[in-house]
């Protein structure tokens, strides 16, 4: 077994830190489907890192772009400057993105991404002299990232009960999970599109439309457990938004880059926003990169309405289109194109449905939801101990079985690598049936909030 380092300095994200610092989950190394520990296993990856590894680790036509970039040159400034690898990169990603969003803003992640698109919303509507447009419209449980704008826009109470105030003039649609109507739906809701009504009815006749810049949403709501849009909901939103001239922004931060077995969720549903938001699939993850993917006519708003010679749009990163990012990002585009992944990931999608949904009858199983190649399995909590019964759950998969699955209170979320195959499936989902009826009390010791 490897030294284990010092935990002590390292104040660690999202992670029940005393938790996981009594005993520490160490991964040291990772290629295709699997991770490896400090102690020598192999870790069967069910989440694909954090829904961002989407052509497996370690592929090597995106190890040799980066370390070819990092000998050729580390650094270049994009303010006032440029270097060719991100003028690259964003023609890679718009070949790939819905028709008419054909200009790129780049960032770091997908925190800076949403108020990247945010501050877009904004600005746009003032550059046409509609500056009463400032409101902005999220969605109940919503992540929008870890950013103030994101905090606002989002719905997780957790994550924005301890910050104070956010941004002023937003509200937020009611989510469309129902599981009284649609439990242990194969794919998209047959019940609920009739909750995105609300945003005329409701949010619109409470605020007045001409007050609101832009509606957010993710198309599949992921990190908070998988909730998937009822059929006919984002056609309804996109209708209410174009009656009404609010701007209408997909978070594809997760659901981008063949998630759902399409380029982006815009596709699968055939609903075209004005503004995506993408990150995490985007590099495969190997080097942190977002973006914000537009219609040009936003973009040309800026260029029109600004002085000749004058800074257009006052927002930017130090890091912003990073040579390494844009390296990162034109390579593992052209492998997502030359392996055919999101193919790949629309056929194995039934095989990954029928598995997720063999989980039904099994104890302590309220739910399974699943699209593409994401599943959320929702579990009965134990009283009293909110989160407990899923954290049980990871915590032997992991040490017990080498499986990495994610949990979100007491919702299981898979979101493997699109590279998974079938067997690979039937031992994700076989491991999480072995324990599940293996379910016992837990103890106190080992509940965590996550």
């Amino acid at each position: 077994m490897a030294n284990t380092p010092d935990t002590e300095h390292f104040w660690m994200p999202f992670t029940a830190n005393r938790q996981f610092k009594s005993r520490p989950r160490m991964l040291v190394s990772a290629s295709g489907m699997h991770y490896t520990t400090d102690d020598g296993r192999k870790i069967l990856d069910g989440t694909a890192g954090l829904w961002c590894v989407n052509a497996g680790h370690g592929h090597p036509k995106i190890v040799e772009a980066i370390q070819k970039q990092a000998a050729t040159m580390d650094y270049g400034p994009l303010f006032q400057m440029g270097h060719p690898l991100v003028f690259e990169a964003a023609s890679a990603l718009v070949s790939i993105a819905p028709e008419g969003l054909n200009r790129v803003f780049f960032c770091n992640d997908g925190s800076e991404a949403v108020d990247s698109a945010l501050k877009i919303a904004l600005a746009y509507h003032r550059m046409r002299g509609d500056g009463l447009r400032t409101r902005l419209i999220g969605r109940e449980r919503g992540y929008h990232g870890v950013g103030f704008g994101g905090i606002a826009v989002g719905g997780i109470a957790g994550n924005r009960k301890h910050f104070g105030p956010t941004l002023p003039g937003v509200d937020h649609l009611r989510h469309p999970l129902d599981i009284a109507r649609n439990a242990f739906t194969r794919g998209l809701p047959e019940h609920g599109a009739e909750i995105a009504d609300e945003l005329e009815q409701r949010l619109l006749a409470l605020h007045d439309p001409a007050t609101v810049a832009a509606v957010i949403v993710e198309p599949m709501q992921g990190s908070t457990g998988v909730i998937l849009p009822p059929k006919g909901y984002l056609q309804k939103l996109r209708a209410i938004c174009d009656k009404y001239g609010i701007l209408l922004i997909f978070d594809e931060v997760i659901t981008g880059f063949g998630r759902l077995g399409t380029a982006f969720a815009a596709d699968y549903f055939g609903v075209v926003p004005d503004m995506i938001v993408c990150a995490k699939g985007l590099t495969n993850a190997a080097v942190p990169m977002g973006a914000v993917i537009v219609r040009q006519e936003i973009h040309d708003a800026f260029m029109q309405a600004a002085p000749e010679n004058a800074i257009e749009f006052f927002h930017g990163y130090t890091y912003s289109g990073h040579p390494l990012a844009s390296a990162a990002a034109i390579a593992a585009i052209k492998v997502y194109k030359e392996e055919g992944l999101f193919d790949r990931a629309a056929a194995m999608a039934p095989y990954f449905e029928d598995a997720a949904h063999s989980l039904k009858g099994l104890p302590y199983v309220k739910d399974v939801r699943n699209l593409g190649l994401v599943c959320g399995i929702e579990l009965e909590g134990i009283p009293g101990k909110p989160t407990a019964r899923a954290f049980d759950v990871f915590l032997k998969c992991f040490w017990d079985k080498n499986v990495l699955i994610r949990t979100t209170g007491d919702i299981i979320a898979l979101s493997p690598p699109l590279i998974i195959d079938k067997a690979q499936i039937d031992q994700l989902f076989g491991t999480i049936a072995e324990v599940l009826k293996a379910q016992k009390a837990v103890p106190a010791s080992e509940a965590a909030v996550v």
